[in-house]
């Protein structure tokens, strides 16, 4: 959200960063993520993230150059799937566990909810999908090792985990990121 998380993002090398499009405090504006952008390492890839938004909206996003993949996390259809890897843009569908299904995306990503901060109790789920699996849901320093080890996701997807007192916090980042790539 600001240049301070980009300059923690860097440190820490995560495999993917994400900018928030969708409405809830962690939205910003396509202008805001063309200029964080352009601090991010260009070595990590951005992602969208869209409930719901007008085809063009995200399609104006990737040619902004400020994201290079969209996550999709409300009752986006198959079709608005094909239409963004028709211009070959990766797609990850969301999925809440009790909702999932096997969809035409690129990563398929279970979580909680809509950054609800829900915990998913991870055990009860096992990743048969021929796509990358994402896991999310209120993971953090004490439950990502538990998670990952049960489900064995691809990657893992982080918000309020890393934050203390709704900000971004570079030690966590950088914590977290060095935990999940032992794993």
């Amino acid at each position: 959200m600001t240049p301070k998380d980009i300059a923690a993002v860097n440190v820490a090398k995560p495999d993917l960063a994400g900018f928030i499009f969708a409405s809830g405090r962690h939205q910003i504006s396509l202008s805001q993520a063309m200029t964080l952008r352009k601090y991010l390492d260009p070595q990590i890839p951005s992602v969208g993230v869209f409930v719901d938004a007008p085809l063009e909206e995200m399609f104006k996003a990737i040619k902004s150059k400020a994201v290079s993949m969209i996550q999709l996390h409300g009752s986006e259809s198959e079709t608005v799937i094909e239409k963004l890897q028709q211009q070959n843009i990766p797609v990850i569908k969301v999925f809440k566990p009790d909702r999932i299904r096997d969809p035409q995306a690129d990563y398929v990503m279970l979580d909680s909810g809509k950054g609800d901060g829900k915990i998913v109790h991870w055990q009860d789920y096992q990743n048969n999908f021929s796509q990358p699996l994402i896991i999310a849901g209120n993971l953090n320093l004490k439950n990502i090792t538990t998670a990952i080890k049960a489900i064995k996701p691809q990657f893992v997807d982080l918000s309020r985990g890393v934050e203390t007192n709704n900000q971004k916090d570079p030690q966590k980042i950088n914590e977290i990121v060095k935990l999940v790539h032992q794993l």
